[in-house]
Parts: structure tokens; sequence; C-alpha cells
């Protein structure tokens, strides 16, 4: 049924609903979802949360990801996506924006729009992609002061740290970075561009009952591990933050080449979605049942008196 029905919207905030997810033993597995036609598939595949990338998002706009994008931007994709789905959202907060105060506007901006936890990096801008070289970091104090405007400005919504001293200072240097962000009131940290088994478990040993959240992005510098494997090593979380996008971008790629040589996309048939399918993911007849249900037109059996 359309989230359009009150009876049918999620209960609890995002920030509740996503802690209620972490607090489970499982791992909580967040695939990323760069619009919301991407957050209803993934729901229907059995997802219970999701995640924004910064870089799927300045990717779907024609734009690299070098924190060139704002608040309002992103708070567009948050909404579609979260009122797609009805799933907790952790979304990507890049460096904040600015400083304290400019962390302290991202963090209310995104809750007002149905996220349910933000992550927040201590590289300098223009940041990088997690996995690429060149990489510069804000200081300790710097970060930890960002982390703790951004707990003081939120609600419930879960505060993640990210890290991503490890390429740059070492992981030991990312372990003691973590510890700072947690005393600042980080709820869970995300060590980013771990290169080893090795590294990811000794950084879970090092920070024990902390939420730990891992990054299974492809072409990066991570090997790849499963969803189990991460949990084995210690992981409260898992994301797999440009799949979707990098999936479906092949996929066009293949179609316009297609239109370009055959003259049309007929030979592209059998790898369309089709209008049945689209109908039924996004809920038409849901729809259209609802609207007519709502008022009942009254047929007049006679003209009314002069």
């Amino acid at each position: 049924m359309p989230y359009l029905i009150a009876d049918q919207l999620p209960r609890g905030s995002a920030g509740q609903r996503f802690r209620a997810l972490l607090a489970r033993p499982q791992i909580l597995r967040l695939p990323g979802a760069h619009n919301g036609h991407a957050a209803l598939q993934a729901r229907q595949a059995g997802f219970e949360g999701l995640y924004l990338s910064g870089a799927a998002m300045t990717a779907s706009m024609g734009l690299p990801d070098l924190g060139i994008i704002t608040v309002d931007e992103v708070s567009f994709f948050v909404r579609q996506i979260v009122r797609a789905s009805g799933l907790p959202l952790l979304v990507d907060g890049d460096t904040g924006y600015g400083e304290a105060l400019n962390v302290m506007h991202m963090v209310r901006t995104f809750e007002d729009a149905g996220a349910g936890a933000v992550h927040l990096e201590d590289q300098v801008l223009p940041k990088k992609c997690g996995h690429l070289n060149g990489k510069a970091l804000v200081s300790m104090q710097d970060m930890a002061a960002k982390i703790a405007a951004a707990k003081k400005a939120s609600r419930d919504i879960v505060i993640v740290a990210r890290t991503d001293a490890a390429g740059v200072e070492g992981v030991e240097a990312a372990v003691a970075r973590a510890r700072c962000y947690l005393e600042a009131g980080a709820d869970a940290i995300f060590p980013e561009a771990l290169v080893t088994r090795e590294m990811f478990e000794h950084f879970a040993r090092s920070l024990p009952g902390v939420p730990l959240l891992a990054n299974m992005t492809e072409f990066g510098k991570t090997p790849f591990f499963t969803a189990s494997e991460f949990e084995a090593m210690g992981y409260r979380m898992v994301i797999w933050p440009v799949s979707s996008l990098r999936i479906a971008n092949k996929a066009q790629a293949r179609l316009y080449a297609a239109i370009a040589r055959d003259g049309g996309a007929h030979n592209m048939i059998d790898d369309m979605q089709t209008r049945a399918e689209l109908y039924d993911i996004i809920g038409l007849h849901d729809y259209e049942a609802l609207d007519s249900s709502i008022v009942r037109t009254v047929i007049p059996e006679r003209p009314p008196a002069a």
C-alpha cells in the first residue's frame, strides 16, 4: 500500500528505528540507494535499512565527489528515499558542509528530512573519495568539535564518525582518532579504506563494544568481504555505497549505445523492466484504488428544486 496512508507509515522516529536495527545481534546490511526507485527495489529484496552515498548522489547529478553539493540538494535525495521506502536511512554527511555551526544545521536539516543516521568525516575540503590517494585530514580536535556540535543539534539521529586516518597516518592513528570522536559524542565509528582483514580485525579489537561500520565499495582499496565475514570481524554495519548506481549506469550506457547503433531500443527489450513490473514496484494500482476510494461519485437522481 502507498505510504500516503497514515496507518502504513512507520512508527517512531527514523533515529529510533535505526537504533533498534543497530541493537539487534546480526550485522545491519545497508545497500546504497541512489534514488527513490532504487530504495523501493531494495525494500522489495528484503532490506530493512538503506545508505545514501555522497559519491552516488554527485555522480547521478553528473558531478565528482568533491564535497561540492549542498545540504538542500542532499535533503532532496533523503526525502525521496525515505518517502518511497519508509526505511531508516544512513546519510553521507561528507565533512559537515563547514564548521561546527554548519554541522549543526546539516544534522537538523537531515533529521527533519527523515534521516535516521548521518556520518561525518575528518577530511579537509575539497574532500575526496575515501579510496583515493592524496587525502588530507583536519586535526583530531577540530573533528571532535564537529562531532560534539552534531550531537548537540540532534534529537535522536545516530551520529557516525568516519576517519580516513588509516591511509594517511596509519591504523593506530585511526584508532586514536576514533577514541577521541567517541569521547566527543559519536554513537558509532566508520574506519574508511582499511586494506586487509588484519586491519579490520585489529581496529575492532581496539574498540571493543563500539558499533563499527565497514565499507564494501567496489573498485576500492578494501578486498571483497561478505556481510557475514565483516560480522565475524566485529562490525555492526556494512554498506555497499555505489553498487546500485554502477549497475544502473552500465545498463543505461548499453541502452544508449543500442539506440545509436540500431536506430531504436527494440533489441534491448529483454533487458528492460516491463511496464507491469514498474507499476507493481511503485504501487500504481494501490494509488489508483486509494484515489477512487476517498470520494465516491454521487450521481444526482433528479434535477434540484428551483
